[in-house]
Parts: C-alpha cells; sequence; structure tokens
C-alpha cells in the first residue's frame, strides 16, 4: 500500500500528459447532457447503465461504445465543453502541459464539419491555464486516402495544431499502410507520433520509427518482446507514452502487479505515464500514478524520472521545457527536504 507521502508526492507533482484522447474523456454525465442538449438518442437508459457498459474485452470492444458516445459531440460548442472538462481534470492533477490527440475522421464522418471539431477542442485550450497543444490523429483502420483527404481539410487549421498520431484498432493495421501521408506530414513540419506495440507486435514498433519516422511511440510496451528493439529505443531515447489503467482494462495486462512499467524503467527507456481515454479506463493521470505505484515497487526517484520524463518527451519549445524540469527539480528538492 502507498504511504501518504508517497500517495501526495504523485499528485502534487508537476506534469506533463503525452496520451490522451479527448473524445475519451468524455463522462458518460456529460454523454448524457450532450445527448439531451442535441436531441440525440442514446442505447442506455441511464448513466449508470452505460458506466455498466464500459467492460471491454480488448481494443475493439472498446472503440464500438468509443465511437458511440461520441455521436452526441454535434456542434462547437460540445468539443468545447468536453475540453474544457478534461482540462479542469488535468488542472486538479498538476497536469502543467497537455498534448491532446483528437480524431477528425470519427466526427466528419457524421456530417460535422472539421472547422466545428478543431475549433472547439482549440478555443478551450486557449482559455484553460494548463498549457495544451493539439495532435491531430488519423484512424488506421480506414484507408490511407481517408487520411490524405483529412489531412487536407486540416491544412487551413494548420496553426492549430502542433502534430499527427496514428491511433484505432491496431491488429491489421501495419505502421507501413500510412507512409505517404506521414511523409507529406513531416515536409509540413509537423510532430510525428504513433499507437504502437500496444496489442501489435515489437515489429510495429520498428516499422513505425523506420518507415514512418516517429519522434515517438504511443504504448510501446510489448518492445521488450525483442531485445534488439529495446536497446535501440533506449539509445535513441524514444519516448514511449505508456498508459498503465488502460493496458489493464484492455487486457494488454491481467492486473497492474503484471505491468513492465518498472521493467522499461530499468531498461533504460523514456518511459511516460498518461491515461489514454480517463473516462472509459478508471481513472485521469493521476490515478494512472496511483493505481501503478501501489502495485509494483517503484519510489520516490522513480517518480521524479517519470515527471522529469514527460516535460523532455513533450513538443515544448527550449525554454519552456527547462522551466517545467527545474519546477519539477525544484519540487522533489522541497519533498524530500521535507522529509528529512
Amino acid at each position: 500500500m502507498l504511504n501518504e507521502q508517497m500517495r501526495n508526492i504523485l499528485q502534487q507533482m508537476p506534469k506533463a500528459e503525452l496520451h490522451i484522447h479527448i473524445e475519451g474523456s468524455l463522462e458518460p454525465e456529460l454523454i448524457f447532457a450532450l445527448a439531451q442538449r442535441n436531441g440525440v438518442s442514446l442505447a442506455y437508459p441511464s448513466v449508470n447503465q452505460l458506466r455498466k457498459a464500459y467492460a471491454f474485452t480488448d481494443l475493439q470492444s472498446f472503440l464500438d461504445i468509443y465511437y458511440a458516445g461520441a455521436s452526441v459531440l454535434l456542434k462547437e460548442q460540445d468539443f468545447y465543453d468536453m475540453t474544457a472538462a478534461y482540462l479542469a481534470r488535468a488542472q486538479a492533477d498538476n497536469v502543467r502541459h497537455a498534448e491532446i490527440f483528437f480524431d477528425p475522421q470519427t466526427h466528419t464522418a457524421r456530417g460535422v464539419p472539421f472547422e466545428t471539431v478543431i475549433n472547439g477542442i482549440w478555443r478551450a485550450c486557449q482559455d484553460s491555464p494548463v498549457s495544451a497543444a493539439l495532435i491531430m490523429c488519423f484512424l488506421r483502420h480506414l484507408p490511407e486516402d481517408e487520411a490524405l483527404a483529412t489531412l487536407e481539410e486540416a491544412l487551413p487549421f494548420r496553426d492549430k495544431f502542433i502534430g499527427v498520431g496514428l491511433d484505432s484498432s491496431e491488429r491489421g493495421h501495419p505502421p507501413e499502410k500510412f507512409c505517404r501521408v506521414f511523409e507529406r506530414c513531416r515536409q509540413l513540419g509537423l510532430h510525428l507520433v504513433a499507437h504502437a506495440g500496444e496489442e501489435g507486435p515489437p515489429a510495429y514498433i520498428e516499422t513505425a520509427l523506420d518507415l514512418l519516422n516517429v519522434e515517438r511511440i504511443d504504448h510501446g510496451v510489448r518492445c521488450l518482446e525483442d531485445a534488439e528493439l529495446t536497446a535501440r529505443l533506449a539509445r535513441e531515447q524514444v519516448a514511449l507514452t505508456v498508459c498503465p489503467l488502460s493496458n489493464i482494462k484492455l487486457r494488454v495486462f491481467d492486473k497492474m502487479d503484471d505491468h513492465n512499467l518498472l521493467r522499461l524503467l530499468d531498461a533504460g527507456l523514456v518511459v511516460t505515464i498518461n491515461s489514454d481515454d480517463p473516462a472509459y479506463f478508471g481513472g485521469y493521470i493521476n490515478q494512472n500514478f496511483l493505481s501503478t505505484f501501489d502495485a509494483l515497487p517503484l519510489g520516490v526517484e522513480h517518480a521524479r524520472t517519470l515527471a522529469r520524463n514527460s516535460f523532455s518527451a513533450a513538443f515544448l519549445e527550449g525554454e519552456a521545457k527547462r522551466g517545467y524540469l527545474s519546477e519539477v527539480d525544484r519540487f522533489f528538492q522541497q519533498s524530500t527536504a521535507s522529509k528529512d
């Protein structure tokens, strides 16, 4: 069990969140409120019934209900309200900087204009005290041509997002399916990330690095199955945005005691802790820290490393990054001084 001091450190330390799907922060209460506001009928009669449906067996069974929840998002204010609610939770968890994924294809396929999606999310980011940047994700279960069309649609709003990512069902959709669109994004000067090595094999991590030229790997927990790949990730200091509660909920690991986060750290990898889809997976970023540290033999130095990694791996300008890292160091100096 976590002692009170460790619990306080995890909750209060400054941190960045680098793997958060904004649509995955949509709580059942807000889904019902937006459904009522927009006249959308839901398959579930109550908030409690919807919560009970969050019994996933794998990534696909989660995605099915995730897309159903997103159906209530129709107007710019809906996207604003969803993002503002997440950022308020992030602020309460002492998140200083968030790099937020959004899935435009989930919405444009339903007839919601791209402009409506990005303007609502972006406006909420401007109104929050939490520093926030947007990463537009392509849905990998759809054809690459649709990703290219989405990119073209996004270009008039290029100043509102800093990078692109690749998400949705991993099995059967290797990174190389998206070589052309990622090359185009690289030419545009966008940051590049991709989900790989969650349900997909370690080879997907390799191809995401070699063929898509990504700068960070989202998830990546299966890298330890390949010693050569693990050594490369450590050598090149490629960050992994690990999401512990998500990994348990989607049965990547059966229970938190089985999670390989400590082994990833011991292998010299740049590991970060994140919440993925917090409304669906049982907790926001602090809950991910608390659950992980409660189950694994992790201590204060691990907490400091993870907090520093979150800012080191963030797509922040040099001065801002140095400022956050200094804040982390000051926090831990004060924490250990108070302990003494």
